[in-house]
């Protein structure tokens, strides 16, 4: 897991001090929609983004001060007047909750830990009381896995059912507001977010074009595995952006890959023997992307043999991005990783759509 709350974590089994804001509403052309974090420590931005530019600067100098009084709240921006260093007017309102201690709800964030360590998807729950002298109590929940069952036992019984009314509407729209109006209760309002596990790119290959490719892959937030079967290619000081490193023949490290429709496979090996293998490993696995680096003579070659040894059938094939890459002119090392990154994130975004929509 490597995400904001991840960076929550950090901190926090730091003994710093932190205050985490979240655009809880937003409203026409604020710079980012609800459920946009951004944590804050005594040195300033630490991860995340709740818009940057003005609204981004008051909300840490609000930070600056909770971590101080430890006073959490929500906070109303009305970003019609303000403008940025260029003069550019924002426009649009937005609410940000300010959580001034997130060390309060270490056992939540180690449950989400573990469950995303395990590439289970969930749902965190945060209910906030209504406002006091000493702020606003933030309680937050963690519920493991995606069906009513997965609740905890100890909500409010009216509570808990108005919660299983709206996971799947969660699970469309990523984070939601809850109307509680309806139940009598201490909570003034709820918020209720779908987190799903990063997908995974497998760079098959740690040769330059892995290299820049591991780095890109981390910076869109992708967990990032590279295998190779030499130990200098994948290691830590090569390829430093890499969640994983896997040392193994490539036919068995591609085949130890559990596949499935949020992995990401990118095989740029060194050599047409090394791709072959990978590739056959892999290309009945289902995943949502498989990219294969190559000529059009040696893309050719590979597909008559994989067809005729029957590796792999013609809708499998006709699957593969290869040659990989949107068609971006790429010439350098760099440009050749940007343009499959850019790739990568045409075919992640073309499927969170469809399955949203």
């Amino acid at each position: 897991m490597r995400s904001i709350h991840h960076q929550i974590l950090k901190q926090i089994r730091s003994g710093s001090r932190a205050a985490l804001a979240t655009v809880v509403r937003a409203s026409r052309s604020t710079p980012q929609k609800a459920g946009s974090s951004a944590l804050f420590g005594e040195q300033g931005l630490l991860a995340g983004t709740v818009g940057g530019g003005l609204l981004e600067g008051e909300v840490q100098h609000i930070t600056e001060s909770v971590m101080i009084t430890g006073a959490s709240d929500q906070f109303y921006f009305n970003l019609d007047s303000d403008q940025d260093s260029g003069g550019a007017i924002c426009g649009g309102e937005a609410e940000v909750l300010i959580d001034a201690t997130p060390s309060a709800h270490l056992t939540v964030l180690e449950k989400m830990e573990k469950s995303l360590s395990m590439r289970q998807e969930g749902y965190l729950l945060t209910g906030v009381s209504s406002l006091s002298d000493s702020g606003r109590k933030i309680r937050r929940y963690w519920i493991s896995g995606s069906t009513h069952e997965d609740l905890p036992m100890d909500m409010d019984p009216a509570f808990r059912e108005l919660i299983k009314e709206h996971m799947k509407h969660a699970e469309r729209h990523g984070f939601i507001e809850i109307d509680l109006s309806t139940i009598p209760h201490q909570v003034e309002m709820a918020y209720l977010e779908h987190i799903k596990p990063m997908p995974h790119l497998y760079i098959a290959g740690g040769g330059h074009i892995g290299q820049a490719l591991a780095h890109l892959g981390s910076l869109l937030e992708f967990e990032v595995t590279v295998l190779d079967d030499r130990p200098e290619f994948a290691s830590a000081d090569h390829i430093p952006d890499a969640d994983h490193l896997v040392v193994k023949d490539m036919d068995t490290a591609m085949g130890d890959i559990e596949g499935g429709p949020d992995s990401y496979i990118v095989i740029v090996t060194r050599g047409h023997q090394h791709d072959a293998e990978a590739l056959k490993a892999c290309i009945g696995s289902g995943a949502a992307y498989i990219g294969m680096i190559g000529s059009s003579n040696k893309v050719g070659t590979l597909k008559k043999q994989f067809l005729a040894e029957q590796w792999a059938t013609r809708e499998q094939w006709s699957a593969i991005h290869t040659p990989i890459g949107l068609d971006i002119g790429s010439k350098t090392v760099q440009e050749i990783a940007i343009s499959i990154a850019a790739q990568l994130v045409e075919v992640r975004n073309k499927k969170f759509m469809a399955d949203a929509g």
